[in-house]
């Protein structure tokens, strides 16, 4: 199975981007440089977790800090999208290992509110200064030499957003590769509408853009795949071509009531909150996660 896949750059003022496939949540981690400079960004890592032994290590974010060694990269950001709902986020173990800043959009405050609330953690800040940065609709950053911007692109959750980095954009849990669809909008925060307007930006962008998902399920068994375009998107993805924005809100109401929970989402939200966090170790030395019982739909026998 194809785990690994390098897009270099078209010219100055584009990206390497190196993406690293984890078959256990499907996940895409990458690494954005600027061939100029060897300065690079870090985009949704993965820090390991075994559901059924409890276990949590950091391979796959290893990965990355080997490639980042080996290649001669400075890391000048840990970014992620959103908070997810299927992995646990690297982020905070790799700023502790790089000493990087991390980031994220400003309206993870709102997805932390909600999610206080569920889990009943008063005393949880939900003011996100778990993240050295937040940003809003609009704002640019560097990596080296190269120009990036934030697209803020709700919908799947209330604080997802988009990295434009020079010629390519991560447009993490929108679109998925054009043989397979789009984000699912049912979790808590969540809104097929918003969703569809997210991606009528996201396909304003010129047609030759590389488009990098976050997520790759591999229809009919095909190899792992993360990197398309504006103009495949447009022609190809399912869920997008001939429909109407009405058209698309029933058809993603439709598939969204007939999926199950991701099986982490009640782990993973209460670390990707937190930037990235584990629990904090209780008397005994031991980390503990809690699950609210009772609290979401979607139950398997449903």
């Amino acid at each position: 199975m194809k785990t690994f896949a390098l897009s270099q750059h078209k010219g100055e003022g584009t990206p390497d981007v190196a993406g690293f496939f984890d078959p256990r949540t499907f996940s895409i981690q990458y690494v954005v440089s600027d061939p100029a400079t060897q300065q690079c960004a870090i985009i949704d890592p993965v820090l390991d977790f075994d559901e059924k032994s409890g276990a949590t290590a950091t391979f796959s974010a290893d990965k990355l800090l080997a490639y980042i060694e080996q290649e001669g990269l400075s890391v000048a950001w840990i970014l992620d999208t959103h908070p997810h709902a299927d992995h646990f986020s690297a982020a905070h173990y790799l700023q502790e290992k790089t000493g990087a800043p991390t980031a994220i959009g400003q309206h993870v405050t709102k997805v932390q509110a909600l999610w206080k609330d569920i889990y009943h953690w008063p005393e949880m800040p939900a003011d996100g200064r778990q993240w050295d940065t937040l940003f809003a609709e609009g704002d640019t950053f560097k990596i080296g030499k190269l120009d990036a911007r934030v697209l803020y692109s709700p919908g799947h959750t209330l604080a997802s957003i988009t990295y434009v980095i020079g010629d390519a954009a991560f447009v993490h849990d929108t679109l998925f590769q054009p043989d397979f669809g789009t984000a699912r909008a049912d979790f808590p925060g969540g809104s097929a509408k918003a969703l569809w307007d997210s991606i009528q930006q996201i396909l304003s962008l010129p047609d030759q853009t590389r488009l990098f998902t976050g997520h790759d399920y591999m229809p009919d068994d095909r190899e792992p795949e993360w990197q398309s375009s504006v103009a495949e998107q447009r022609a190809h993805n399912p869920h997008l071509v001939g429909k109407s924005q009405d058209d698309y809100i029933a058809l993603r109401h439709k598939r969204d009531s007939e999926l199950p929970m991701p099986k982490l989402i009640l782990h993973a939200l209460q670390v990707n909150t937190q930037g990235g966090r584990l629990p904090a170790p209780e008397a005994n030395g031991k980390r503990y996660l809690k699950i609210p019982l009772d609290a979401l739909e979607g139950a398997a026998w449903e």
